[in-house]
């Protein structure tokens, strides 16, 4: 990241959801790289704790920590309400926090799909509700909303996922049109496979994770998209050139393709 860019947000406050693994790790350590105070917030306390020690005393910011479960519907209340009380502006709220479920619909429990689609779903559009209108109100601001290169397609054997994706990547879309006169910036981030945790909480097979990109790039690419201004970014010459190309294709075609790749070993 260019030093403009990484510089963006020094000394603001940025609070980061999923904080404690992957993707949402690396973008603490690179916004605390550019002097940006963070609030983390996880449901791993511990790891918390370790990433918020080691980046205060590297880089020399503030840094607050709230442990938090978004499967719990109150948790974005008790988050915005930790800020408010802090007395802490969030100048860039970052919903990262998000997880897959891999394997037939009708075989996965119905209470994780449910959890999938209150973290993936409703805590985004939730969080991001209580924070804009404080933007909104000050004329400035930045939202960053994790999505991925699923939400181009459906993706069969990761079907409820690639759907929470998708209205992830719409809605970011359609509220960075909204708020871009009152100088609020908003941009979802679309990662293809990422080295992180994801593969094995999904317990989704390695073979779809081939040609994965590091988490560091993934963050770095959805950071500099953001301080441009871009409303989405596809992090990957690749993921982009196929999220392109899948436009020429048949959309029935480009299911049993992704069909084909996902199904289970055992099928």
């Amino acid at each position: 990241m260019s030093g403009s860019l990484q510089r963006a947000w020094a000394n603001k406050w940025a609070l980061i959801t999923g904080a404690s693994a992957g993707i949402g790790w690396a973008l603490a350590e690179q916004l605390a790289a550019g002097g940006a105070h963070l609030i983390l917030t996880a449901r791993r306390a511990d790891r918390l704790q370790k990433l918020a020690a080691g980046l205060a005393a590297k880089h020399n910011v503030k840094v607050e920590v709230f442990t938090a479960d978004l499967t719990r519907a109150e948790a974005p209340e008790e988050i915005h309400a930790f800020t408010r009380h802090q007395g802490l502006e969030v100048e860039l709220l970052v919903n990262n926090a998000g997880f897959g479920a891999f394997g037939y619909a009708h075989e996965i429990p119905a209470a994780k799909m449910m959890e999938m689609i209150q973290v993936n779903c409703s805590a985004v559009v939730h969080l991001t509700r209580l924070y804009l209108h404080e933007m909104v109100a000050r004329q400035h601001g930045d939202i960053l909303i994790v999505a991925s290169t699923a939400a181009f397609q459906a993706v069969p054997f990761n079907s409820a996922y690639a759907a929470t994706k998708a209205f992830d990547l719409l809605f970011a879309q359609g509220v960075a049109e909204e708020v871009r006169k009152f100088g609020v910036r908003v941009c979802a981030l679309c990662p293809g496979s990422t080295t992180t945790e994801f593969q094995e909480v999904a317990h989704q097979p390695a073979r779809t994770f081939r040609s994965a990109e590091t988490a560091e790039k993934v963050a770095r690419v959805g950071l500099e998209g953001l301080a441009r201004g871009k409303s989405y970014v596809v992090s990957g010459a690749m993921n982009r050139l196929m999220m392109e190309s899948e436009r020429l294709v048949p959309r029935n075609l480009v299911v049993k393709m992704a069909a084909r790749m996902m199904r289970p070993s055992d099928s």
